[in-house]
């Protein structure tokens, strides 16, 4: 197993800001400003939340403000339209938990119903100036919704494994120290794939996550047996998928603890039966932006690319 270490403060996330969405570069301007003006800063400020409290209230990617009321006000069809383009296209059924204004488009953040779980969303284009909605021009960004799917048949793959991490966070935050993001705030801003309150699992390409994905788009009722075939029939190379953790301090006005971000990262690399991949180790303070759902500021602690942390 390789390790290398790098303690990053103040920069962004990589693959946080993978799921794209429409915040990212409202996110960077707001977090990285270095403007002085007293009354931009305030405005900041009131942005932030405690990420226990955040369920996604007041999201509100860059330019969504004129669309927003229009598409709260057609929720119904453009749920109905999101649900029947990922039946038509992934072959995958899907709920909707939100949808919220972008420039000139409804985002729409969906679950997936049953196996394989994952949260993503979907863009419905917005014509402003007639307030119609093109229910018939439903759309997904390249490559976020197919990797959303293999996130999800990753997981299911070694599940038992995810469990073995799933446990160790859980009492990580059981013992006080850290806390993970509500739930409330993964089915309404989400969209990252497979996610829990503390982690992600982004794919980058690879011939056995794309194996995998072309066999449940043929066959979504596939069998897990016959899935872990398949998926050993294929070289799996670790490099390709990213399990980007999140945690946050559990007091508020608390800065991030550097004993703690150091002792995730060697527990990390000790505990037995961990799934393989890259992972890459975030630890915030307490405030979450409400806006863009992104915890990481300048005073974040991170272990992020290239300096992932490699389980073989």
């Amino acid at each position: 197993m390789k390790h290398t270490k790098k303690l990053v403060i103040g920069s962004i996330s990589t693959m946080l800001l993978l799921g794209g969405c429409v915040s990212v570069e409202n996110s960077k301007e707001n977090t990285n400003s270095n403007s002085t003006e007293t009354s931009e800063k305030d405005n900041q400020d009131e942005r932030y939340v405690s990420v226990q409290d955040y369920t996604g209230e007041g999201y509100m990617p860059r330019n969504g403000e004129e669309t927003d009321k229009i598409a709260k006000d057609h929720k119904d069809e453009i749920s109905e339209a999101v649900q029947k383009f990922f039946i038509d296209t992934y072959r995958t059924e899907v709920k909707v938990h939100n949808v919220v204004g972008s420039q000139d488009a409804a985002t729409v953040f969906v679950e997936s119903v049953g196996v394989p779980h994952f949260y993503t969303y979907a863009v419905v284009p917005i014509d402003k100036q007639n307030e119609e909605v093109k229910l018939d021009r439903v759309f997904t960004q390249e490559g976020q919704v197919e990797n959303a799917i293999k996130s999800g048949l990753y997981y299911q793959l070694f599940k038992e494994e995810f469990s073995q991490l799933d446990s160790y966070f859980k009492e990580l935050q059981n013992q006080g120290k850290v806390v993970g993001r509500t739930i409330e705030s993964l089915e309404n801003v989400g969209g990252f794939g497979y996610m829990t309150q503390y982690y992600f699992i982004s794919p980058i390409k690879d011939e056995a996550l794309d194996t995998l994905y072309v066999k449940y788009i043929e066959n979504p009722n596939i069998e897990i047996a016959q899935m872990k075939e398949i998926f050993e029939k294929n070289t799996f190379s670790p490099e390709n998928l990213i399990i980007s953790i999140q945690l946050y301090m559990s007091e508020k006005d608390t800065q991030p603890s550097k004993e703690i971000f150091e002792q995730v990262c060697k527990d990390l690399e000790s505990l037995q039966n961990l799934p393989k991949g890259s992972y890459s180790v975030t630890l915030n303070d307490n405030r979450i932006d409400s806006e863009t759902a992104i915890g990481i500021k300048d005073n974040s602690l991170e272990l992020v690319y290239p300096n992932y942390l490699l389980r073989e």
